[in-house]
């Protein structure tokens, strides 16, 4: 008799103060709702609440990235580095060296101000023109002074039109805008493509005071999205930074990035190894959201709701579709995916504790004893 008012005793005590375990239980999250004077709204995921958060996010540029035209290839800016040659036709000429007929001028760098200086032809404006413009120029002012003067320019690499590449790539640095390098997929190219896996790595280009950002791999599936490079552009190529949070009754506890551009609520799971088998309540498996105002608006049927809302999404995966709308259920930034604990793990506890109590109290009593 005694033993059995200790063992109860024992319970009452062991139920009251609390056993350890991974997070609150269905009663205490449905505790939280709105209906219960909470702060979040509890809903049960069906194929409408499936419809109303399919949301995957979409990327994109501006009109203003999109309707910039390609620049031409030739199109001489300050900083670039021009090579002139220029052949005269006689024995002893203005530039060229005695017994030569042609003159080599490798590194004429354009100044700030866009212009060049070429003996005998004097200051000459070069950023804007082509280099056959540039050409024709000069041979007019060298005709007058030296008979058919035939000129060659060629625009060689410099530091005028460039663009900033860096994050995950493999050739970081600043790169000139020339022929092959004139769109982004070839400027990415030629800093040897991404350092991350193609399906998460996403482009983002600055230009000026505008910013847009695209997925990788959209640049080759979306031909209006592999936009022309200008002047002074920065490219930062990133791995995608979505998480979301794993707690309760699953193989982790972690926080877990993105490793494609969608994710359902059935491969979260999956991801982190799956549910506990010996823990875990499939019927008790949420997802804790800030939902924005108009997919609340669609997910609850309102017409009152302002503002973000926090929304827990609730999984049966034990109902006859329940691993369905688990695999149609879309993971977003942020979330939380919670799995409670079976309600016999917690009893299960219990006893243990109990049991574990009542030895002690046998060893003391028998210590006692003797």
């Amino acid at each position: 008799m005694a033993r059995a008012v200790i063992a109860a005793a024992l319970v009452a005590s062991v139920s009251a103060c609390g056993l350890p375990r991974s997070g609150p239980n269905k009663k205490e999250i449905f505790a939280g709702s709105v209906l219960n004077q909470g702060d979040a709204f509890i809903v049960s995921v069906n194929d409408r609440v499936n419809a109303a958060t399919g949301v995957i996010q979409s990327l994109g540029f501006t009109q203003s990235f999109l309707g910039a035209g390609v620049v031409g290839s030739d199109t001489i800016n300050p900083g670039d580095t021009l090579a002139l040659t220029i052949w005269e036709n006689v024995d002893d000429g203005l530039l060229a060296n005695q017994g030569a007929n042609a003159t080599v001028l490798n590194e004429v760098q354009v100044d700030g101000a866009g212009f060049i200086f070429v003996p005998y032809a004097g200051r000459i404006k070069a950023a804007g023109n082509s280099p056959e413009a540039i050409r024709r120029i000069i041979t007019e002012k060298l005709d007058t002074q030296t008979p058919d003067p035939q000129v060659l320019v060629a625009r060689a690499a410099g530091d005028g039109a460039t663009v900033t590449v860096a994050g995950s790539i493999s050739g970081r640095g600043v790169y000139p805008i020339e022929r092959p390098t004139r769109t982004l997929s070839a400027m990415l190219a030629a800093a040897g493509g991404v350092s991350v896996e193609p399906e998460i790595a996403r482009v983002k280009v600055t230009r000026g005071g505008q910013t847009g950002t695209v997925w990788y791999q959209d640049i080759f599936t979306e031909p209006n999205f592999d936009i022309a490079l200008r002047n002074g552009d920065r490219i930062l190529v990133e791995a995608d930074p979505r998480k979301f949070i794993t707690l309760g009754a699953t193989g982790a506890q972690t926080v877990v990035p993105f490793e494609n551009r969608s994710l359902s609520a059935l491969e979260a799971i999956a991801r982190v190894g799956g549910l506990q088998t010996n823990s875990a309540d499939p019927t008790g498996v949420f997802v804790f959201r800030n939902e924005s105002e108009a997919i609340s608006k669609q997910v609850l049927g309102r017409d009152d709701i302002i503002g973000t809302q926090r929304l827990v999404y609730v999984l049966n995966l034990t109902e006859p579709n329940g691993l369905f709308l688990a695999r149609d259920f879309l993971i977003r930034d942020g979330d939380t995916v919670y799995v409670t604990e079976a309600p016999f793990v917690q009893w299960q506890k219990t006893l243990g504790a109990v049991t574990g109590s009542l030895s002690a109290a046998d060893s003391l009593s028998s210590a006692v004893s003797n």
